[in-house]
């Protein structure tokens, strides 16, 4: 009996540490994984500072969320990218043509609105326009991005983009992989016209993958030219 009470007592005092152990072990792996988390959706676009996918769907959502009807929900692609890209400038001047994108869509929704770059010369937005101001405001939006930007020895790059946007109220929803989708597809309806499109019904059916129109010519999956 004494022999068996002696062989009990360390099993259990082993099994006492490993529990003990694992506690803290578990509560690291929960703090861990919140910080990653945290970090993915903080981590932002190197060239352009903007948030990146992760991030700008986070932010996105707080948007669709705390305004309803009110928020807007846009997809803006630059036109002829590739040209500028592979002009004169070279990458440089995309890059500048780039950043000021960014600049631009960041002083266009202001401090409570998100921009994110989604991948190479495609952008998103999320900002609160009341319905009366969505037409006004979009056709700034498009003014702003079409005016040149300065490149290499001060040389204008010729820019434009294509815009397009949803909204909770049109389409009957607050979901955000729908109202992406749904302002892809309005965008690319407006390709090349200069016009800020609004999504209606009929650009929520339009097929995607991953969030991107189906079939798109000229471009991959990340919206970026082919």
């Amino acid at each position: 009996m004494a022999s068996t009470a002696r062989l009990q007592a360390p099993i259990g005092q082993r099994a006492l540490l490993i529990t003990t152990l694992a506690v803290p072990l578990t509560g690291w792996t929960v703090h861990a994984l919140a910080l990653h988390r945290k970090l993915s959706a903080a981590r932002r676009d190197p060239l352009t500072g903007l948030l990146g996918r992760d991030g700008f769907t986070t932010k996105a959502r707080q948007i669709t969320d705390r305004y309803g009807d009110s928020a807007l929900i846009g997809i803006v692609d630059l036109d002829h990218f590739k040209r500028i890209n592979d002009g004169p400038g070279g990458h440089a001047a995309g890059d500048r043509v780039l950043a000021t994108t960014a600049q631009r869509l960041t002083a266009w929704t202001g401090s409570r609105g998100a921009v994110g770059r989604l991948g190479g010369d495609e952008f998103a937005f999320a900002v609160r326009i009341g319905p009366a101001r969505r037409e006004l405001r979009l056709a700034q939006l498009t003014a702003l991005l079409a005016q040149p930007v300065e490149v290499d020895d001060g040389a204008l790059a010729d820019v434009a983009a294509s815009v397009g946007a949803a909204s909770p109220d049109i389409l009957g929803t607050t979901d955000l992989s729908l109202l992406q989708r749904a302002a892809d597809a309005a965008m690319y309806a407006g390709k090349h016209t200069g016009r800020a499109i609004l999504a209606g019904p009929q650009h929520a059916t339009v097929p995607s993958i991953n969030g991107r129109r189906a079939g798109r010519p000229g471009t991959n999956s990340l919206g970026q030219a082919a």
